[in-house]
């Protein structure tokens, strides 16, 4: 069967991990008792998702000329990601900073280095790329003006565009109108949410009244509680977590995108994939780093089968 690749537009990052006692307030220092570093950033994060799981797809972004660059370069090949459109910037890669607590939560720092150069026409240059792919996902760790510019060239194309708005700040109207699912978690739907509407009360309400701004709906992504799916349809469906031991909640988010995304290009329905990709982020958060997280098909498949049994 030929199947039509996903193809991300975003980060690229070298994730440097700490892990301690507590997340440090401001002014404080706490001490760590572990430091490592893994290849991360929202978009090589949701590339390498898609691939673990065995779907094609291609990467759009930018490294640094550091020692990084062909560190990350390499690292994306190996987790079986087209990386051949990746380019090199002068200067330093993406780098994110990550306090990791023992439940698991985080707090990230990111210094955007070369993402900062990814621009509208690395998005021209690859147009072609982009008519043929089966879905496109974007995160807001590239310029937004790069964002706008793919967001209207997968609206010209029927390309359907997945937007995860991290890290949050306030969406244009145009841009809105251009995206199929918009996917922001609780703390970020507020953020995202545009100046001309009137803000509703709660993170619900507002996915309900964002749903009539996008194409086909928003995925509202709420942790441990699961998620909420409000569809330009009318669809309203509450998609419950699955129980596990976090132990780095560092890519879930990462890993549930990229997991909705091949959903829908298995075949699955708007539900059968948000179900999907909730299994697939809670496998994630059982394993420590970003990239080094991502579940395989079986991974996924074997935490559905085991909730479901009796």
């Amino acid at each position: 069967m030929n199947r039509k690749p996903i193809v991300v537009v975003g980060s690229i990052n070298i994730d440097l991990v700490a892990r301690a006692g507590r997340i440090p307030l401001a002014g404080q220092t706490v001490s760590s008792s572990d430091f490592q570093t893994h290849p991360g950033g929202k978009g090589a994060n949701q590339a390498v998702a898609v691939a673990r799981l065995g779907y094609p797809v291609r990467l759009i972004g930018r490294v640094g000329s550091d020692a990084f660059g062909e560190q990350l370069r390499a690292q994306l090949r190996e987790s079986g990601v087209d990386a051949s459109l990746v380019l090199t910037s002068p200067g330093p890669s993406g780098v994110a900073l990550i306090a990791v607590a023992p439940n698991g939560e985080n707090a990230i720092v990111v210094t955007p280095g070369a993402n900062a150069q990814v621009s509208p026409e690395d998005v021209d240059s690859n147009a072609g790329v982009i008519r043929e792919a089966g879905a496109v996902l974007a995160q807001l760790e590239i310029p937004l003006e790069t964002v706008e510019c793919l967001a209207a060239l997968c609206a010209q194309t029927g390309v359907p565009l997945l937007l995860d708005p991290a890290p949050a700040r306030a969406l244009p109207a145009g841009l809105l109108n251009h995206v199929s699912w918009l996917t922001p978690n609780e703390t970020e739907i507020a953020e995202c949410f545009p100046a001309d509407l009137a803000r509703p009360p709660d993170a619900i309400r507002m996915a309900e009244t964002l749903a009539q701004r996008v194409k086909s709906g928003v995925v509202l992504k709420m942790g441990e509680r699961g998620a909420f799916l409000a569809g330009s349809n009318g669809l309203r469906q509450q998609i419950e977590a699955f129980r596990v031991a976090a132990v780095d909640t560092t890519a879930a988010g990462d890993a549930y995108n990229g997991a909705f995304a091949v959903g829908f290009m298995t075949g699955r329905s708007t539900v059968e994939s948000a179900r999907f990709a909730a299994a697939a982020g809670a496998v994630s958060v059982t394993r420590a780093g970003a990239q080094p997280s991502m579940p395989t098909m079986q991974d996924v498949e074997r935490l559905q089968k085991e909730s479901a049994r009796p």
